[in-house]
């Protein structure tokens, strides 16, 4: 495909109003501490349960599976039939492994999400643990958190600007490309 073939699409000036310019840093960063605090205590209280890391590690998980392979048969099953056959095959064969990989998975996005440290990242893996509790049927706040979480994934480039990727995204950027990179300014 010739250069000259290639089509940039730009990108809407409310996109880019709400998902890249720093006067919504404050609502991005309220919307990520919230976030951020409900992936950091429920990583704590895991963490603090002996039930799921330590003595009793699996414990809490094993119930957690069950209960969610008791929703996969029926009429109208509340988990797919392929999600409770990963969760028999695989995760209940692992669940000391899966417990620590739970408990700490929760405290490390809480942290990053509270320090604004590659928050787009850190947003994605809480999503894809929202998804997991999703399809293991439990509803609680997992689609409202998954659907804060897909807002901070859009609102990566300013959704941390107040926090750790102010500085550590530039540096990442210059380190992968061996560039510096260029924070445009809009005058206007």
């Amino acid at each position: 495909m010739s250069k000259s073939s290639v089509i940039e699409i730009p990108e809407p000036k409310i996109t880019s109003l709400i998902f890249a310019d720093t006067r919504f840093a404050l609502i991005w960063l309220l919307l990520r501490m919230y976030v951020g605090w409900e992936w950091f205590s429920a990583g704590l209280e895991k963490i603090q349960n002996p039930a799921w890391v330590g003595g009793k590690a699996g414990t809490a998980l094993g119930g957690f599976i069950a209960g969610a392979l008791a929703k996969s048969s029926g009429t109208h099953p509340d988990v797919q039939s392929w999600y409770a056959t990963f969760l028999q095959q695989f995760v209940i064969h692992n669940t000391v492994l899966f417990s620590y990989i739970v408990s700490f998975g929760e405290l490390l996005v809480g942290v990053a999400l509270i320090l604004g440290l590659f928050t787009g990242i850190s947003a994605f893996f809480g999503a894809y643990m929202n998804m997991n509790y999703l399809l293991a049927g439990t509803i609680s706040t997992n689609p409202v958190l998954f659907a804060f979480e897909l807002l901070l994934i859009l609102a990566w480039r300013i959704a941390g600007w107040w926090g750790l990727d102010r500085f550590a995204l530039p540096l990442a950027e210059k380190h992968l490309t061996g560039k510096i990179p260029s924070r445009r300014k809009k005058h206007g």
